[in-house]
This record gives C-alpha cells, sequence and structure tokens, in this order.
C-alpha cells in the first residue's frame, strides 16, 4: 500500500446506509473541495482493473464475469453471511482504492480534501485521514430513503444496518457530526466544519 505524500489536510466522511454523506459531499463540492469517493473507486477498480478481477474470482472460486461485468448481486449474496469470504474481498479491493487515494492525493493542493467512504474505520482508511466527521440520521428514515430511493425492500435495508458499524461507535469514533434528519439544514452544518476545518489548517 502506498503511503499518501502531501501535507494538505485529510477528512474523512462517512455514515451509514441511507444516512445522506453523498449528499453532505456535494454541500462540500460546491465550497471547492476536493472529494475522493471511495465507494465508487472501488466500483471502477472491481469492474476494470484485470488483476484485481482474477484475484476476485480466485477468492470465490468461480467466474464473477460471466457477462462481462461483476455480479453484484452474487457476489452480495456470496459475502453476506460469509465473513471469511468478506474478508479475503476486501483484502483485495481495500489496498487497491488506498492506492488511488494515494495517487489522486498527491496530485491535490486545496487547503484540505475529503475521503468519503461507507466503511471508513471497518476498512482501515481511518488511518489515513486526519479527521472523522460522521453523517447520522434516524435509522427509520435511512430505511425510508433506501426503500425509496434504490427499491430495497425494508429486510433488506435492516439487514445492510444490521451489517455496518453502528452509530454509537462511529459517533465515538469521530471529530465532527453533523445530523442529516429530514429537519435538519445541512447547509449551515458543513459551513460550520469547514471553516472550523479552514482555521485549523490555518495555525
Amino acid at each position: 500500500m502506498k503511503k499518501p505524500v502531501n501535507t494538505v489536510f485529510r477528512l474523512g466522511v462517512t455514515g451509514g446506509i441511507g444516512s445522506g454523506k453523498s449528499t453532505v459531499c456535494k454541500v462540500f463540492c460546491a465550497l471547492g473541495v476536493p472529494v475522493f469517493y471511495a465507494d465508487h473507486e472501488a466500483r471502477v477498480i472491481m469492474d476494470n482493473d484485470t488483476d484485481i478481477m482474477g484475484k476476485i474470482n480466485s477468492a470465490v472460486g468461480r467466474d464473477m464475469y460471466r457477462n462481462g461485468s461483476l455480479d453484484r448481486v452474487e457476489l452480495a449474496k456470496l459475502i453476506f453471511n460469509d465473513e471469511i469470504l468478506l474478508g479475503k474481498i476486501n483484502s483485495i479491493v481495500h489496498p487497491a482504492v488506498f492506492d488511488r487515494f494515494a495517487d489522486w492525493y498527491a496530485g491535490q493542493a486545496a487547503p484540505y480534501v475529503i475521503m468519503e467512504a461507507a466503511i471508513l474505520f471497518e476498512s482501515g482508511a481511518s488511518e489515513l485521514v486526519d479527521k472523522v466527521l460522521t453523517v447520522v440520521t434516524p435509522v427509520e428514515e435511512r430505511i425510508e430513503r433506501m426503500i425509496r430511493g434504490k427499491k430495497f425492500t425494508r429486510q433488506q435495508v435492516i439487514e445492510r444496518i444490521n451489517n455496518q458499524m453502528d452509530d454509537e461507535t462511529r459517533i465515538r469514533n469521530s471529530d465532527f457530526l453533523i445530523y442529516n434528519s429530514d429537519n435538519d439544514m445541512i447547509v449551515p452544518a458543513v459551513l460550520k466544519v469547514h471553516n472550523e476545518i479552514l482555521q485549523m489548517v490555518k495555525q
């Protein structure tokens, strides 16, 4: 794994499924903050890096790219209740994502940058950033968003929430929090964090 080479401040942004962390990151983007989307990069790598693709097939024990692209539904089924296989896939994909981040980060010159990752803590990506912001949203709202936006069933969303780190643990390990309930104003909350970090990096 490459060690990021730069002195620009790095903020990690995370949150559970349906929390709205991507929406929060869009506000940071509008303020001119570069954002590295770790989950998107993982998908790109798994779809295009032939070395990674081969390793995934070896770990699973069969061709997961029979139709020309990764069968994500089948892979999700296979790893959902198999922690050993999940660990193998993560050990293949995470280092590659971290290397992409290191390359991306090396070219940044903004006052600070963001790494957005759903499993920032679980993957070890939290070690690559200076501070962490967690987006917190009531569970029921998260469930409704995922059902409405991505056509998951309620049970499927609950299973995914239960498979992720709980908010209490994320909150304990975070430096900043943004509450993203339907009644919360996230733009002022993002601006507050943004200004705090700008003050921090000036010192």
